[in-house]
């Protein structure tokens, strides 16, 4: 009775934990009506390196009162040349001028901006701008969403004007220029946005000549703000490739000396750019347009350095870093795909003569020296991608070599923890390897995830805040590996105990990693979540033998299904600000906008599965396993009878990886990174299995269960492991280990 009410009762705790570890959200603190004019400045190509006291004393004072961070100045289109910054910002969603331009470059000519009446502005193409918005670009975008959403607008510069337009292209109040007093004209409306102009190249006095002459414009526009005012200057736009981020800095009632930050980033001095346009609703107390924004609100928070050139050089030091991550995890996930398949060709041979033939013909098997040698490479592979990790947390950025001290960094880690594994107890064993290096990447995952993934963001095995897709909690590739790690070292435990102990060893563990991925102050990872509740699911009920029966599957599909829409449920609750991503997705079903973010994941995905070297990874693994590991000469079938909780292990890892790839639009990246892990060790066990099929030693234990349930002890398999005595957990008596082996 209690072992048919074993999946039900497994379902129900791994359900309980999932949705415990969703239902708690942080408060985003969502800016209250605080003052009663918005005057948003812009400076295209501002960064942080070119703030100083002595070029830009006004931004600087500024900054020192105010709140500031750093700007993802992400558009529809990469880079964000100016036209399309003024244009998101306007829009409150990723936007774009048009599809004309050439590839990685900015149009020359300017935008076009009409006076027939010496008041106001007309925008001649804006209505196609629109059209171009809603009908070839994904996200839906309405230039002029901010402008619609307030009485009246003014406009300074062509920049400006850009912004304020609203969908049929009319600009409320214009000027092409600062007035010498603009109190007058800043005062006329609630919201003004004024163009300051670019700063563009890598001359440093050419930059330096530029934001001077800006910041003096600055000085008039602060002299002349109405009372009351919220005044924020950001760096709208990139100028040149690649993209880099950008000074924000806010200044009011409210916004005295703090990061600044939102919902969005969910993380301390960190915004985008879309963020803009709800903040300025927000603090005028005016109603927003939910259907047409995907930023919200900014706010400021306490924990900004005392000393403003301290916050000022961490947030230039930010810069640098994600600049420099971009560069070099192009080559890195390129050398490590390419190193994978190279050494997945290398173990072929080796797993093929590592089973001893009976008699005297057959191929030799390796030598010993070339079986370590091999095991030490699968190691490094699997360790590869937690060594890339920690590397960040020396700043090989800043040097001018910023590749090489990344690749000299990631070689020591990874020689550090290859060695440690090596002399970790029990190596010997059959899963001894296996099971260090799952826990050893399941601690560096999630160790960096605890103190605030600050690994994670700029990382080179992270994400970008260039990208605009996340800034907080585990990433595409961490989420893959903490997957791996943590089922495979469930399964190493459960292993390790009774058969009918093993599905809840998988249950605690699994669980713990779904608080971690799912909960909104550590992974904050819904969808992920979900994924590995299936995965867990999967796991745990294979893990005390048998393989996934269609019954199986179903309880765990059920899990899966039964957090999601608990989760649903909950997060539909919320106030529209502080949704996730399943949330807001529901949400714009109900009011017909769905469509839009079911493209957005569909291409996406389309996109992750044709350009990232993670492809590679994750269908070179899938077709080692299949063609060789898989095959009676690979041991993984050897493998899988013997040690069922690594069969399980594995099995949800398969399902974890492909369910959170394809919701959260990131393909087979999230498969790839678990595969960087999962594949080396399968073959290393493998090879171990092969390795002991002809031993002669006895298990320990007076039951064959009881042998099967101690395999991984160090004292058994210091012997020779569970041998083919055993009766394995599918329910099949293996051969008698002293009937003759077949060839």
């Amino acid at each position: 009775m209690l072992r048919r009410a074993a999946p039900i009762l497994l379902t129900l705790v791994v359900v309980a934990l999932a949705v415990t570890a969703l239902t708690v959200r942080p408060g985003t603190g969502t800016p209250q009506r605080s003052a009663d004019y918005v005057v948003l400045v812009g400076m295209a190509g501002l960064r942080w390196d070119d703030v100083d006291p002595e070029t830009t004393p006004t931004l600087w004072r500024m900054a020192r009162e105010g709140s500031i961070g750093s700007l993802s100045a992400r558009s529809a289109q990469r880079p964000t040349c100016p036209v399309d910054g003024w244009l998101t910002l306007g829009a409150g969603n990723y936007a774009a001028w048009d599809g004309s331009r050439p590839p990685d470059a900015c149009p020359v000519d300017g935008v076009v901006v009409e006076q027939p009446d010496g008041i106001g502005a007309n925008l001649p193409g804006q209505e196609s701008v629109v059209l171009h918005n809603q009908d070839r670009l994904p996200w839906g975008a309405v230039p002029g969403a901010l402008s619609e959403s307030v009485r009246c607008s003014v406009a300074v510069g062509p920049g400006a004007a850009v912004a304020a337009a609203r969908p049929f292209g009319r600009v409320d109040r214009y000027a092409p220029g600062l007035p010498d007093d603009p109190a007058e004209l800043l005062g006329s409306c609630v919201l003004s946005i004024v163009d300051l102009g670019t700063v563009a190249g890598e001359d440093r006095a050419v930059r330096a000549e530029a934001v001077r002459r800006a910041d003096a414009d600055l000085a008039r526009v602060l002299a002349a703000r109405p009372p009351r005012s919220l005044v924020v200057v950001a760096g709208v736009a990139d100028t040149e490739q690649p993209s880099r981020l950008h000074v924000v800095v806010a200044d009011g009632p409210g916004w005295e000396n703090g990061w600044l930050t939102s919902a969005t980033t969910a993380r301390q001095g960190y915004l985008q750019l879309v963020d803009l346009a709800p903040t300025a609703l927000a603090v005028l107390g005016r109603p927003m347009p939910e259907r047409l924004f995907i930023g919200r609100p900014a706010t400021s928070v306490e924990g900004r350095p005392a000393d403003l050139a301290s916050a000022i050089s961490a947030s230039a030091d930010a810069d640098r870093e994600a600049g420099a991550q971009r560069r070099v995890a192009d080559w890195y996930f390129v050398v490590l795909a390419v190193g994978q398949v190279l050494l997945a060709l290398a173990v072929l041979p080796v797993l093929r003569r590592a089973r001893r033939q009976p008699g005297p013909v057959g191929p030799q098997p390796a030598s010993p020296r070339v079986v370590a040698v091999v095991e030490v490479l699968l190691v490094a592979a699997a360790l590869a991608v937690p060594a890339a990790l920690l590397a960040d947390l020396v700043p090989w950025w800043r040097g001018e070599h910023a590749g090489w001290s990344f690749a000299l960094v990631t070689v020591v880690v990874l020689v550090a923890a290859t060695t440690l594994v090596r002399r970790a107890p029990g190596h010997a064993a059959t899963l001894g390897p296996l099971g260090a290096v799952a826990g050893l990447a399941t601690l560096v995952v999630g160790a960096d995830v605890l103190t605030g993934a600050r690994l994670q963001l700029n990382g080179v095995v992270g994400y970008s805040a260039l990208q605009g897709g996340r800034y907080a909690g585990l990433g595409t590739v961490g989420l893959g590996v903490f997957v791996a790690g943590a089922l495979l070292s469930a399964g190493w435990l459960a292993q390790r105990v009774r058969r009918e102990w093993r599905p809840m060893v998988m249950v605690a563990v699994g669980g713990a990693a779904v608080v971690v991925v799912g909960s909104p102050y550590l992974g904050s990872d819904s969808i992920g979540a979900i994924a590995l509740t299936a995965g867990v699911s999967v796991a745990a009920v294979i893990s005390a033998g048998g393989w996934l029966t269609i019954s199986r599957l179903a309880w765990a599909t059920m899990a899966a299904l039964a957090v999601t829409v608990g989760f649903a449920v909950l997060d539909l609750r919320r106030p529209a600000p502080e949704r996730g991503s399943l949330g807001r997705f529901l949400a714009a079903i109900g009011d017909g906008t769905g469509g839009l973010t079911v493209h957005r994941s569909s291409s996406a995905n389309v996109e992750t599965l044709v350009n990232s070297p993670l492809t590679l990874l994750a269908l070179a693994g899938a077709l080692l396993v299949w063609f060789a590991l898989m095959q009676p000469w690979g041991g993984l079938m050897r493998l899988f009878g013997i040690y069922p909780a690594i069969r399980g292990a594995m099995a949800g890892t398969a399902v974890a990886a492909g369910i959170g790839g394809l919701l959260s639009g990131s393909a087979l990246d999230v498969a790839g990174a678990a595969s960087a892990l999962v594949v080396p060790m399968a073959a290393l066990a493998a090879l171990r299995v092969l390795g002991h099929s002809a031993d002669r030693t006895q298990p320990v234990g007076d039951r064959p269960q009881d042998a099967v349930g101690v395999a991984g002890d160090p004292a058994v398999e210091a012997a020779g492991g569970p041998t083919r005595d055993a009766v394995d957990d599918s329910g099949r008596a293996a051969r008698s280990a002293t009937e003759p082996a077949r060839a």
